[in-house]
Parts: structure tokens; sequence; C-alpha cells
């Protein structure tokens, strides 16, 4: 055996050594992890199911305030500020009243001529038809006087004065009957004429009442008690809009088309919280249930509530994850005249007490191929065991399938133990050889080369 295999043998021996070296060290490494994970135990005992949850106050009902549709411009005569509190009755927006003031003038005048009008058609019609019937009562009289005429002894009567009477009495006759067909047929006629003006005069006593309609409403009283909110005058850029641009709030003096909304009033005689419940808490709630609300506007404020609906359907969480929320509304016991919508709420709904629940606490439940387990010590390591979730709150589960007092990892056993690895990774054979095993055999090649030369 040559001096140069010599040194080769023992360069490798030293390489396999500092590998099982480095293995035994990295295993007991990661026992010694696993073995300082922070645990804790199964509990048994009483388990509130409150649930905690932050809301917002909201109206429950809003209503809009228009302008009136009377047609044209409207100006803003005045109009009560953002955050003012009405009652009903009370007057929240004023319009300038000028164009109506005008179009009622108008109005009364016609509906006073066309009631004008009527009194001299009935005055006409009276007159026409006492003439008609003076007509008539001579023409009875010529026609009885022609009938009288025409009686006696026809031979005593010369014969040509003879034919003379009868075409008198004929023609009266005729008259007569003529008259007594224009009599009829005026009569209708100046009836027709009389309904045509009373619908005129009907039609002016509409447009007068709808003036004065228009009148009374460019003074906007409020309906219910509430607050009022001023919306943004969006004609106040000329119809030119932008994102990020900044309007301002209608104001008194400005102009607005018919049926704009100009703001609204929130309800505040009941009042109702909005809250959001989160996915792993929904069984835990439901319509009727008891809850208490605090409001961060008003300390040391406590008032009672109750579940009014809760969402069937879930929506996106607000708050960054994968989780998912239920919207839910309570309804309040009584409504504080100090408060306002829009204050933050925080919520605790009462929920039932579990007598006897083995829980521990959430972050103990871990997920493996979609199923819940836990980590249960034995010895310096943890094994997996599969659990049943019976209960959640906000920071426990109530499980079943492992008895009372187990150990259990707070966190992952196998994350930690791919992290220490990670931190404290084996070292390879080239990497390990490198300072001895190579500058040995380095010097003990050169040394045999030189020793060879």
């Amino acid at each position: 055996m040559t001096r140069r295999t010599l040194i080769w043998i023992v360069s490798i021996a030293a390489v396999g050594g500092a590998s099982a070296a480095a293995g035994i060290s990295t295993a007991s490494s990661i026992a010694g992890a696993e073995s300082s994970l922070p645990t804790t135990r199964a509990v048994r005992g009483p388990l509130s199911l409150n649930v905690n949850a932050i809301g917002e106050l909201r109206a429950s009902r809003t209503v809009p305030i228009s302008a009136p549709a009377v047609g044209g411009q409207l100006r803003v005569l005045s109009i009560a500020p953002s955050g003012a509190r009405v009652e009903p009755g009370d007057v929240i927006v004023e319009f300038d009243p000028v164009d109506q003031l005008y179009s009622l003038q108008q109005a009364e005048s016609q509906l006073q001529e066309a009631e004008q009008e009527m009194v001299r058609l009935k005055a006409n019609s009276a007159v026409q038809e006492a003439e008609a019937k003076v007509a008539l009562l001579t023409a009875r009289f010529n026609v009885r006087r022609a009938e009288l005429d025409i009686r006696g002894d026809a031979e005593l009567v010369a014969q040509n004065l003879r034919k003379k009477q009868e075409l008198t009495l004929e023609e009266a006759k005729r008259s007569l009957a003529q008259l007594e067909r224009d009599f009829d047929s005026r009569a209708l006629t100046s009836a027709a004429q009389l309904a045509v003006q009373q619908e005129r005069y009907k039609k002016e006593r509409t447009d007068a009442e709808r003036a004065r309609q228009n009148i009374e409403s460019l003074t906007v009283r409020a309906e219910v008690p509430g607050l009022v909110v001023v919306r943004q005058n969006r004609d106040a850029s000329g119809g030119i809009m932008f994102s990020g641009m900044t309007l301002p709030d209608y104001k008194a003096g400005d102009t607005i088309n018919a049926g704009r909304p100009i703001l609204d009033v929130y309800d505040i005689s009941a009042l109702e919280v909005r809250t959001r419940i989160d996915e792993h808490q929904r069984d835990n709630v439901m319509a009727g249930q008891r809850a208490t609300v605090t409001f961060d506007s008003i300390p040391g404020l406590e008032i009672g509530a109750e579940v009014v609906s809760v969402a069937n359907l879930a929506t996106r969480s607000q708050t960054p994850g994968p989780g998912r929320q239920f919207d839910s509304s309570l309804r309040l016991d009584r409504i504080d005249p100090r408060l306002r919508p829009g204050t933050s709420t925080r919520l605790v709904l009462k929920g039932e007490t579990i007598p006897e629940a083995l829980y521990l606490p959430r972050t103990a439940i871990f997920e493996k191929d979609g199923k819940p387990i836990v980590y249960v010590r034995r010895g310096d390591f943890f094994e997996p065991v599969p659990v049943t979730i019976a209960y959640r709150t906000e920071t426990h589960t109530a499980v079943e399938g492992i008895p009372e007092g187990t150990e259990v990892s707070l966190v992952n056993p196998d994350r930690s133990a791919t992290q220490t690895s990670a931190t404290n990774p084996m070292p390879d054979s080239g990497t390990i050889g490198a300072p001895g095993g190579r500058g040995g055999g380095g010097g003990g090649g050169r040394g045999g080369r030189g020793g060879d030369r």
C-alpha cells in the first residue's frame, strides 16, 4: 500500500465520522425542539357560548327629501344643516315661490274669467229662453186668432178672403211648429255651451289648486323625528366629475332641478345595530337571542337588545383572511336621546352555557386532510389524534375524542421540526471535509507528492 492510498483512506474515514456526528446532533435538536413546545391540557367544566362582536348603530329607516316636482329650477331659500335634529312638522327646506306665485295668479285670473263667462252664458240663456217663450206665446196667439177668423159660414165670405184666411192659419201653425223645434234645439245648445264652460271652470280651478299645492310643497317639513344629512351638490361643478373630486353640500342660494334629492332624514325613533358574526360562531347566534350593547361615544351607557335576524348566506370577511361572516341586526330595547346613527358599538350576545364541556384553546386545534386533530404528547414527541368539535367560541373549542387532562401542543410540531431543521441544516460531506479533510489531505498530498518526488 502506497503512502498516497493510505492518506485517502484516512480522509474518507474522517468525513464519515463527521457526517454521523452531524446526524446525531440534528436528531437530538429536533427531539429537544418538540419537547420544548408550548402545551396545554384539556379541561372539563362550564363553557359559555357568548359571542362578542363589534357593530354599528344605524337608523331603521331613511327618508330621502327631494326638490318638489313642480317643473323648472328652484332656488333654495333656507335648508337645515347636517346633524340638525328635527321633529315632525319642522321646516327643513324652503324654496323660492316666486314662479309658483305667478302661476297661481294666472290660474286664479283665468278661473275668475271662466266663472264670469259662466255667469254670462247663464244670463244669455235665460234671456233667450224668455224671448223664445214670448215668441211661442205670440205664435200660439196667431194660430188661435187664425182659427177664430176662419170660423163662420163660408158662403157669407168671399172665396178669395176665405182662401187667404186658410193660408194665414196654415202659416201660423207652421211658424208655431218651427218655434217649438227651435226652442228645444236652442235649449240643448245653451246647455252644451254651459257644460263646456263648466268644464273649463273646473280645469282652471284644478290649475289654481295645483298652483297652491306647489307653493305649499316648496316648504318641506319633516315627517319623522330624526337627524338631517345634507347631500353633495352635484350640479356645483357644472356636470364635470372626476375621481377624488370634493363637492360642496347644498346651501341657501343654490339652484336645484325639480326632483333632485338634496338631503336625508335618518329616523332615530327606531334605531338598530348592524353587526357581522364570524363563521365559526354562526351556530351560537339565532333570532330572538338577547344581547347587551355598549357604545364607544357614550361611556357607561348599556342597553339591552334582541337579535332580529341573522343572514343565511355568508359574505366575505372585512378583515384580512379566508374567513367569512354573516350579517345580523339587533333591535334596541330603548332609545337614548344621545344616540346617533353611525355610532360604533360593542355587543355581547348571550349564549347558553354548556355545564360539562371538554374544551381546549382554539390554537390547539389543527386540520389534517380536512379533519380536525390535536397533537397529544407521547413522551418527547407529539402524536396527531383526530377529535370531534362540539362547540366553538371566540377563544375555546369544545372537543370529543380525548380524555380530560390530555396534554396537547399549542403549535404544530411538524412545522416546528421543519423550522428547526431549516435553522440547523445538516452539513454536506464536502462542506464538513473542507476545513480538515481537504486541508489535511492537501497537506498530505503535497507532502506525498513531495515524498514521491
